[in-house]
């Protein structure tokens, strides 16, 4: 994908997992929002299930995709929460002027 694109992930933590889940989403927050090609990249929690998570993303191209998820806070992140994500999806949705 050659065109700025929005991303929508969706994590659901494990029993019991959901504080670990929590910390280490936060602390991917600010290094993520810092990267090129990234437009913006907010947290969000489910109000009626908190063990369940939302980024809303927003960058610039593929490939700047492609960059976060080799970056070494998103690295440290896959590493940190390996065990305490039950379903780890994400959708790439195009904006329609």
């Amino acid at each position: 994908m050659s065109q700025a694109f929005t991303a929508i992930a969706t994590l659901v933590a494990k029993s019991g997992q959901q504080a670990l889940l929590k910390r280490e989403l936060t602390a991917l927050v600010q290094p993520s929002r810092e990267e090129t090609g990234c437009q913006y990249y907010n947290l969000h929690q489910d109000a009626e299930d908190p063990g369940t998570f939302y980024v809303l993303e927003r960058w610039d191209d593929e490939a700047a995709l492609e960059f976060h998820n080799a970056t070494a806070h998103f690295q440290h992140f896959l590493s940190q929460t390996r065990e305490a994500i039950e379903h780890f999806e994400i959708k790439r949705l195009l904006l329609i002027p």
